[in-house]
């Protein structure tokens, strides 16, 4: 069985958590050590205390989450952040986090997948952040209510329902983008319009974002922050329990949004 340095040294190479930036409080890679070999993997979208306690019931000792245990900053040990590190360590679990390092992966990534999710084909890159594209786009020739059909049927597997921004029955989809998670924001409403996205899916976003992309003449389809990131720590797990010979499972946790 590897060990956890093993693991998280393939892990960094292959996401390139040095090279690509991410919010401070992302803190990509291992969260949380352990000197065990690795003998079970559970992957997450969130490091909390239900995915937590889920992991070291199934026997995992290494859990992949997109979320990790610190974005809600430097805060005391009490409460619910106590009992996650209590969970972790007494469980004797590891953690590790990938948040726009894995949005961004060109065949592992939560944007890239979702795209295969709703058959359409990235020609672009999408959603800059500093020096990189976190997002996917392309050109396509579909009726916008079938892409928005698509992206509710995915979001109905993981718990989810889809809202969109006013849609004729007869428009058709020439050119969209994709950006997970949090991925309607001031920033990619105004790529969108500046690159002729005229499809714009994500996973959430403001309430404002539905009123300037109308009147900019973008569909924005909202599938769920949630959901939307299910796929990347799933085909990372995949990834690992194929070169590591490892088995993994997903623990399912839907927050709703």
């Amino acid at each position: 069985m590897p060990t956890l340095s093993e693991i998280a040294q393939y892990l960094d190479d292959l996401l390139r958590i040095a090279e690509i930036p991410d919010y401070s409080n992302a803190v990509n890679g291992v969260q949380v050590d352990s000197d065990d070999d690795i003998a079970r993997i559970a992957a997450a979208v969130d490091a909390r205390e239900r995915t937590i306690r889920a992991a070291v019931a199934a026997g995992a000792n290494l859990l992949l989450v997109h979320h990790g245990l610190f974005w809600g900053g430097v805060r005391p040990l009490r409460g619910p952040a106590l009992r996650r590190v209590d969970a972790l360590v007494t469980g004797r679990l590891a953690l590790y986090s990938a948040h726009l390092p894995l949005d961004a992966h060109p065949t592992l990534g939560n944007n890239a997948l979702l795209a295969r999710e709703l058959r359409l084909t990235p020609t672009f890159g999408f959603a800059r952040h500093q020096t990189i594209d976190i997002g996917v786009g392309g050109e396509s020739n579909t009726p916008t209510v079938e892409i928005i059909a698509r992206a509710a049927d995915f979001a109905h597997r993981f718990g989810g329902s889809v809202r969109h921004t006013p849609c004729d029955e007869g428009r058709a989809t020439r050119r969209w983008a994709i950006c997970t998670g949090a991925g309607a924001s001031r920033d990619t409403i105004a790529e969108a319009a500046l690159r002729g996205v005229d499809t714009l899916i994500v996973g959430e976003g403001p309430h404002w974002t539905a009123i300037d992309a109308e009147e900019l003449g973008i569909v924005v389809v909202y599938a769920g922050h949630y959901a939307t990131e299910t796929l990347g720590v799933q085909a990372l797990a995949a990834d690992l329990s194929a070169r590591f010979a490892i088995p993994w499972s997903f623990l399912h946790a839907p927050t709703g949004l």
